[in-house]
């Protein structure tokens, strides 16, 4: 019903065509982001069977997306393992 009306609209004022194709992309752009942060080591699903799967990672494993100032490299683990 919705894309109908979308269809409409852009038949009776084609300058709002490139306005919906980048609000379809952001929206897109902002799913595919929202899906990858869910599924990060850092995110717990499944509490029953690894309730803390950071653990398991090993130090030089890069958590942000963009690592402006920190070499994952040369990183040496610090502390016990659980």
């Amino acid at each position: 019903m919705v894309f109908r009306t979308v269809v409409k609209h852009a038949k009776k004022h084609r300058g709002l065509i490139p306005q919906f194709c980048f609000i379809l992309l952001g929206m897109g752009g902002a799913s595919m982001y929202l899906i990858r942060l869910a599924k990060g080591p850092h995110v717990t699903w499944n509490k029953t069977n690894n309730p803390e799967p950071w653990n398991n990672l090993d130090p030089t494993y890069q958590y942000k997306f963009v690592a402006i100032s920190t070499d994952y490299k040369n990183l040496k683990k610090e502390g016990p393992d659980f």
